[in-house]
């Protein structure tokens, strides 16, 4: 029976993260066929491309993604999508996740998707990315949730105080995590938003 408490305590505290981390993202990845670094490359050669634009390198899980402008979801302003992996299990054209402009230039709302379900991803978590003024890496801090729950019956009183408490664990800090631009670097020579010709 306590077991049966705690799972449900448990629940109703994850919920509202759970239910916030969507804000209307779409809860399963899509494929777009065909796109891979080459693809993409002549892509965004055919756009004005915005800072946050371009070809860029995670380099904790090896991939190379593609940043590009997106209209379609409210307040969605960009996609990121998987040019090349390791992991042969993932597509390259997968949507990976979404970025979201903030009120702060250099600020955005950053959803990466946290699990997969066969080759669809699933479940996008939300959390603050970074852009540094160069627009050369895109840093961020993944969400820590971390909880702990102590049952303790030798507690004096328990009639008066709980034998049970969910007590929070700090996570250590660490640094953060992103993305590093390898294409057009730095603009490509041109300042961004900059006619180019072609």
């Amino acid at each position: 029976m306590l077991r049966r408490a705690v799972t449900i305590l448990l629940l109703t505290m994850l919920l509202p993260l759970t239910v916030a981390a969507g804000d209307g993202v779409p809860k399963k990845s899509v494929v777009l066929y065909g796109l891979d670094v080459d693809s993409m490359r002549v892509r965004l050669d055919e756009t004005d491309m915005q800072p946050l634009e371009g070809i860029w390198y995670y380099p904790n899980e090896e991939m190379t993604l593609g940043i590009e402008r997106y209209k379609g979801l409210h307040n969605i302003g960009y996609r990121i999508i998987l040019l090349d992996s390791p992991d042969i299990n993932l597509v390259p054209g997968t949507v990976i996740g979404y970025i979201a402009n903030s009120a702060v230039d250099n600020k955005y709302q950053l959803w990466l998707y946290s699990q997969r379900d066969r080759v669809t991803l699933i479940k996008p978590l939300k959390c603050v990315a970074t852009l540094n003024s160069k627009a050369t890496t895109f840093t961020f801090d993944p969400p820590h949730w971390k909880v702990k729950v102590r049952v303790n019956f030798a507690r004096f009183l328990p009639s008066l105080f709980s034998g049970m408490s969910i007590v929070p664990d700090k996570v250590e800090e660490s640094l953060p995590v992103g993305f590093r631009k390898i294409y057009p670097e730095g603009g490509d020579g041109n300042p961004f938003n900059r006619i180019r010709y072609l």
